[in-house]
């Protein structure tokens, strides 16, 4: 590896490593600004200055990693907001069709559990539609929206937590249905909801941990 390519896979490691967010955003915009590197470097060495000169001039001009991570990493968490915004879109109607399931799988439950399963559906229903309805707002506030509306900058905070509750409510309904299946004639068709919350759980509780962290990272002020 030449002086130009050396300076420049460390400047792009470096700053893959100060940056957090869904992978294949940032393994793209690394991309995106190696290359810009290389290019860079090129025509300082076509103007005459040594290879490792070039880079090196290169790399000044794009700033240090502690410089340009703050810009890069406000594009990686709106990236990680809309992921665990689809995320909670695509996993609360589970939760909701899982009580159903229950609903109508379970009439033999009211003679066990007859107000308490009532009120906690109710309650976990209420909570998946509610996140689902803010994902839904944050995915169209960061999309074409956002074109012409700035993105809110505590947004991608709200939307973690809106995530971590919803992946709760998703865990409490596993181990409600886990309970409604051990009590329940059918059986098979409760396990399986309980199935399907859990997973929508796992789905859900990873990507708002990772929208969490990059939500408390420092980003670059957008100008007014």
């Amino acid at each position: 590896m030449n002086a130009t390519g050396r300076l420049v896979e460390e400047y792009a490691a470096d700053l893959s490593a100060a940056l957090h967010g869904p992978a294949k955003a940032k393994a793209r915009l690394v991309d995106e600004i190696r290359d810009g590197l290389v290019d860079t470097a090129a025509a300082h060495a076509e103007g005459g200055l040594p290879e490792e000169e070039a880079a090196r001039q290169a790399v000044r001009e794009f700033g240090s990693v502690g410089e340009l991570a703050p810009s890069c990493q406000r594009e990686l968490t709106v990236a990680q907001a809309r992921h665990t915004a689809r995320a909670v879109t695509l996993t609360a109607p589970f939760l909701i069709g899982c009580w159903y399931l229950a609903r109508t799988a379970g009439h033999d439950l009211t003679a066990y559990l007859p107000r308490t399963a009532q009120l906690l559906a109710v309650h976990l229903a209420s909570v998946a539609t509610g996140a689902a309805l803010l994902a839904a707002a944050t995915l169209a506030a960061t999309g074409s929206l956002a074109r012409r509306l700035p993105t809110p900058r505590r947004l991608p905070l709200v939307v973690a937590w809106a995530g971590t509750t919803a992946s709760g409510s998703m865990a409490a309904a596993t181990l409600a249905l886990a309970l409604a299946a051990a009590l329940a004639a059918d059986w098979p068709l409760l396990a399986f909801a309980g199935a399907l919350a859990a997973a929508a759980h796992a789905t859900v509780a990873t990507s708002a941990r990772a929208c969490r962290r990059c939500a408390r990272l420092p980003v670059a002020r957008v100008p007014e």
